[in-house]
């Protein structure tokens, strides 16, 4: 049997209260961050849904599969799963709400509950969270800043929670429309990502390892909206999608490198566009502003290697940067930076 601190309980209720007076949707945690309650189908497999930590579940990206094992217990055929149809507790994410009252019964139900989650995904916030990891030795903060460089945006001041291991959950706001799924370490290691049908361990919430706290000034934060950039990286891409200059060669209607009639797999067109490519990354450099060059140098970098053109073009956009007042040592640096973080196109 759980042990039960109700000094925990109640000032994680309290907080949870206080989190859906600001329009999020709570569950009860326990101490190890799961769900308080267990799933009142958990004798019956074709209804239950999986409820250990569904933000980070094995099939997160596939909750059809998380929920639906290919046959019951009995042997026959699997229905939907439960989400709280039933009129029980016990469903995990799906049991959120912002009613003080349910908040209340739901806790009532789990007195040894010493935490609180808050569910990703949901209306008025839509909120996503970007869950920066400190275990493994992963350097999750600098991996986000690379890609704040790589892909021209910057995390806008919002809500902080820093985690009892160090790491840090960032709250952002995403549109109505869209829906973020969940995953770990698809962006880069360390960093994971708390979407729809996931949860994050509220501030204030007791565990194991310790308590989840507000970090220093941005208590009086709320959640920002996602940037444009990093939400297009949340998203699962298109099947057919064309990524920047690494798709079909502009005005050629071939892949760069496949060029017909050419032994060598180029073509004479492609090399022109590829040159034309590099002409712009370097136009591209030198037209920054000052705050501008290590951001557009970096990004510009990363382009070159991904087409296959960084060894060619690393001493030009050097000397562009420099050219418009970045110092020699940091741009090379920064080149360095992007031909590492960089993969580059199969030769």
């Amino acid at each position: 049997m759980a042990t039960i601190d109700r000094q925990a309980t109640t000032l994680a209720l309290a907080h949870a209260l206080s989190a859906a007076e600001r329009g999020l949707a709570v569950i009860p945690l326990s101490r190890t961050k799961l769900p308080a309650l267990r799933s009142p189908h958990r004798d019956r497999p074709d209804l239950a849904t999986h409820r250990d930590r569904p933000d980070l579940a094995t099939h997160r990206d596939r909750p059809d599969r998380a929920d639906r094992p290919d046959r019951a217990a009995s042997g026959g055929p699997v229905g939907p799963p439960c989400h709280g149809e039933c009129g029980r507790f016990g469903h995990g994410v799906h049991d959120a709400s912002t009613d003080p009252r349910r908040i209340r019964e739901l806790f009532a139900a789990a007195p040894w509950a010493t935490g609180y989650g808050i569910a990703c995904g949901l209306p008025p916030h839509h909120l996503i969270g970007v869950d920066l990891d400190t275990k493994s030795g992963t350097d999750s903060t600098t991996a986000l800043r690379e890609l704040a460089l790589r892909h021209l945006f910057t995390i806008p001041p919002t809500v902080v929670v820093v985690t009892p291991s160090g790491g840090r959950h960032l709250w952002l706001t995403g549109p109505p429309d869209v829906v973020v799924p969940n995953s770990a370490s698809r962006l880069a290691p360390g960093i994971d990502i708390r979407g729809a049908g996931g949860y994050l361990v509220g501030p204030g919430s007791r565990t194991d390892h310790g308590v989840y706290e507000t970090a220093p000034g941005a208590a009086h934060l709320s959640p920002a909206p996602c940037p444009t950039p990093l939400l297009r990286l949340l998203l699962p891409p298109p099947r057919h999608a064309r990524v920047g200059l690494r798709g079909t060669a502009a005005g050629t209607g071939r892949e760069p490198g496949h060029g017909a009639g050419s032994r060598t797999g180029s073509h004479p067109d492609d090399a022109l566009a590829r040159a034309h490519q590099g002409d712009g990354l370097i136009q591209f450099v030198l037209s920054a502003h000052t705050g501008q060059r290590n951001t557009r140098l970096f990004w510009a970098a990363c382009r070159a290697y991904e087409n296959g053109l960084g060894p060619t073009l690393t001493a030009a956009l050097i000397d562009a940067a420099v050219h418009t007042g970045l110092p020699l040592r940091e741009a090379r640096s920064t080149v360095a930076s992007a031909a590492r973080m960089t993969p580059r196109r199969p030769t």
